[in-house]
């Protein structure tokens, strides 16, 4: 059999091309989300492992905090060779070409021998009050260099001026801030708080031990950690999101392996059909079943182990490729080297080879129960119907009646748990009656183009033929079109509820406020000329007293309200009479929404009816009620909108800028949150679209694959086709079209589901999120239509090199092929 079994690799390989083909890709994604993911981990444990070197124990104020007295009493014990309390001074830089100062946290650099502190990548660690030490990156963004001064502002607006005397090496490092000596750090911040302390022990010394000393003089609320704990705690912190990106990246790569089984199963399913006449014989010379059975699941080793090594070797190309592009580009994270472990290696490397091999048993097994003598002799068709095809179905309408009424339940009562396992119930029906849905689809799609030919008729015939086999073929696609219009159809869904939500919260995008200055005549034009500033509106402010408190008093056109307000309902309750406050003002006046309250300002009244305004200041009337109570009100600041595709971190910044002649400018709004928000939705858009292509590749793939090894199996009956008269170019449409068929009830089908199981995930997903309960559902119509077009144009590439094969081959000698 050992021969058998090296005769049939080498004969039957091309056909087993595709198989290995979806080996390879669901292998290597497999090995490229562990080994990017082992990477970043590690690369983070190392980062972080640096800059607590030497530290044996260290002391974390958990619910209190940490005294000079408690530093004290560490010091005073016997295990301890050296303490360094960790204290920051957080104070504004004002940094050449820039209107205002900056945020610059400022640690207190501690003279140490046992602990590691921060390396220069040049210059020197600051030694005088007036000397200080930037982060690299950060010098570079200001264009700063050794010996320049920088100035130095407080919270209280006292300000000093030092000297940088060195640049940190901040590479490797998360957060790294700028630094100077204690005494400078003590002076800037007097009050400041000790973050945490840092201890080394004396030679000997059991971390364990030193931590257990240091806790019993800590008091209550206080925790001490060893040394490698608080770097466990640490990466903790950091690898949370790393772990739940591995978790994602995880169960892409077992779904591109669930489909990359499909496509496996189905081409040894047609290669062993196509087989049927050598096994028999095999068993005619003496072969037993269990041999024939042996061979093949051998055969699909071999296959199973070379095509999921090459895959292994093509994911640590991938992670390798992926981690110098993060490199080169700064991502805002320390540059990760590719690191390799066992379980990234083998894991990968185990599956495959396993998937392999399941997905090749159920063919096997079908293979070893034809008759020898009966193999010999034609084939007969399948029958229409059988038992186990009735209990199939049976199942099928079961499974998706079960799973749809959980996805509802999850809908209505908001259980994310429940609705996946709905939708994976209610999937499994659906692949169950493939073989009755997917052909009945393709009679209806193919109804029209069937009137437009002969080689149209009988792509849609040849489609239709066997039922189990195309259901099989578009299962793979299916569940690949299904998860990527869940993902677009869900992100789009939760995007839109995050933006009604926001504009619930935070309607306005920016508000630039002054409040003992004047704006400058031309400030509207100044921050209209902003990039990415669409709309800047006025807004007038007063202020009246009442019962000893005072209230900030807004006023704002009605008339052009609308255009930076981005809730509807606001700007309907925004008129003459009314006034749109927020839950803090109701409770400080002690009225309700609706109650009449006058407002006073020396001899002009006002009276209006309160609404719930949430999201904008305290207090906001129309500018003509404004005007009824102080004429002469002052422009306080503008209500600004932004463009929904520009980089709103950089437009807060330039706003941040604008405006020189202003001393202290407040900037606020929800712009920050709802771009931070975006960005997330995109980035997971991309990535989601991004790892379910592949597995609509693999998919693609199995397509290609059935139709390779179909066109083999219709040799005979092509080639009476074309003694009958069918051309060249007409054989490639027909198999054209039978692709394009397939591929297109899949989308559409992939395409329905994928809405079902978005909105209804949404719904699952946010729905006890939301204030008011809703959920907000979208339909990315243009995402949709993309991939319908793209699953349609890969169904018809699919078909090339088939089609090419049928179209070479001679009507006489195709005619004489066994």
């Amino acid at each position: 059999m050992r021969r058998s079994l090296l005769s049939s690799l080498r004969a039957h390989m091309g056909r087993l091309v595709a198989a290995c083909l979806a080996i390879v890709l669901g292998v290597g994604f497999g090995t490229l989300a562990l080994t990017a993911h082992s990477s970043a981990s590690h690369g983070i444990d190392e980062t972080i492992g640096a800059q607590y070197k030497g530290v044996d124990a260290y002391v974390y104020p958990e619910r209190e905090s940490i005294t000079p007295a408690t530093v004290a009493k560490v010091k005073a014990l016997p295990q301890v060779a050296e303490v360094v309390p960790i204290a920051t001074a957080y104070m504004e830089a004002s940094f050449p070409g820039l209107v205002r100062p900056v945020s610059l946290p400022i640690d207190a650099l501690q003279p140490t021998t046992q602990i590691s502190s921060p390396g220069t990548s040049s210059g020197k660690l600051p030694t005088a009050t007036n000397e200080i030490a930037l982060p690299n990156k950060l010098a570079a963004k200001h264009n700063l260099t050794l010996g320049q001064s920088l100035r130095i502002t407080s919270y209280n607006n006292k300000s000093w001026t030092v000297k940088i005397v060195g640049l940190i090496d901040d590479k490797s490092a998360f957060g790294q801030g700028a630094v100077a000596t204690p005494a400078m750090v003590k002076i800037f911040e007097p009050d400041g708080y000790i973050q945490g302390v840092k201890i080394a022990g004396k030679p000997g010394t059991d971390p364990q031990a030193l931590a257990d000393s240091v806790q019993a003089v800590l008091p209550n609320g206080v925790q001490a950690f060893t040394g490698k704990g608080w770097i466990e705690h640490e990466v903790k912190n950091y690898t949370n999101g790393i772990d739940v990106l591995g978790g994602v990246f995880g169960m892409f790569a077992v779904i591109a392996l669930f489909v990359a089984c499909l496509v496996i199963g189905n081409t040894f399913t047609i290669v062993i059909a196509q087989r049927t006449r050598e096994m028999a014989l095999l068993r005619c010379v003496g072969a037993s079943r269990r041999q024939v059975f042996s061979s093949v699941l051998a055969e699909a080793t071999v296959v199973g182990v070379i095509a999921s090594a090459i895959g292994v070797v093509f994911g640590v190309a991938l992670s390798a490729l992926a981690l110098a592009l993060s490199r080169e580009f700064d991502w805002g994270m320390p540059p990760v080297s590719l690191h390799l472990d066992l379980l990234s290696i083998f894991l990968p490397l185990l599956l495959g080879t396993v998937a392999t091999i399941a997905a090749a048993v159920v063919p096997a097994r079908r293979a070893t129960k034809v008759a020898p003598l009966a193999a010999l002799r034609p084939d007969v068709a399948p029958a229409a119907a059988s038992k186990r095809g009735v209990f199939r179905l049976v199942l099928g309408f079961l499974l998706l009646a079960g799973g749809g009424a959980l996805l509802g339940l999850a809908a209505t009562e908001h259980q994310v748990i429940v609705g996946v396992a709905g939708g994976v119930i209610s999937f499994l029906g659906v692949l169950a009656i493939g073989t009755l849905l997917v052909p009945a689809l393709i009679k209806v799609l193919g109804a029209l183009p069937a009137r437009a030919g002969v080689p149209s008729r009988i792509a849609v015939a040849n489609a239709v033929r066997n039922p189990k086999r195309t259901a099989a073929t578009t299962a793979a696609l299916l569940i690949g079109v299904t998860l990527i219009s869940l993902t677009c159809v869900g992100i789009a869904s939760v995007r839109k509820t995050f933006d009604v939500s926001m504009d619930g919260q935070y309607p306005v995008d920016l508000t630039v406020m002054t409040y003992n200055e004047k704006m400058p005549a031309s400030a509207a034009e100044q921050l209209k000329a902003i990039k990415g500033i669409t709309q800047v509106v006025p807004v007038h402010k007063m202020v009246v007293k009442s019962k000893g408190e005072e209230y900030s008093v807004t006023g704002i056109d009605q008339t052009t309200a609308g255009t930076v307000i981005h809730n509807p309902a606001l700007v309907d309750k925004l008129k003459s009479g009314t006034a749109l406050v927020d839950y803090s003002t109701l409770h400080r006046l002690q009225l309700k929404e609706g109650s009449k309250v006058t407002i006073v300002s020396g001899k002009n009244k006002l009276t209006v009816t309160l609404q719930l305004g949430l999201g904008l200041d305290p207090f906001n009337v129309t500018s003509t009620d404004l005007a009824k109570l102080a004429p002469t009100a002052p422009i306080a600041g503008y209500w600004l909108a932004s463009d929904p595709k520009a980089d709103g971190s950089k437009v807060i910044e330039e706003v941040s800028q604008s405006l020189p002649s202003v001393k202290e400018l407040d900037v606020s709004g929800g712009l920050a949150k709802r771009t931070e928000y975006t960005k997330i939705f995109d980035v997971l858009l991309a990535v989601g679209i991004g790892l379910l292509g592949v597995s609509v590749l693999i998919a693609l793939v199995g397509v290609g694959n059935t139709l390779s090894l179909s066109v083999l199996e219709r040799t005979r009956e092509n080639a009476l086709l074309r003694a009958m008269g069918l051309t060249r170019r007409q054989l490639r449409s027909m198999l054209a079209i039978e692709s394009l068929l397939m591929a297109l009830v899949a989308a559409g089908l992939g395409i329905a589901l994928g809405l079902a199981y978005g909105w209804t995930g949404t719904s699952a997903l946010m729905g006890g999120q939301t204030i008011d309960g809703k959920v907000q559902y979208a339909v990315p119509v243009g995402l949709l239509v993309a991939i319908a077009a793209i699953a349609a144009v890969a169904g018809l590439l699919a078909s090339v090199l088939p089609a090419r094969r049928a179209a070479k081959v001679a009507p006489a000698g195709a005619l004489a092929t066994e």
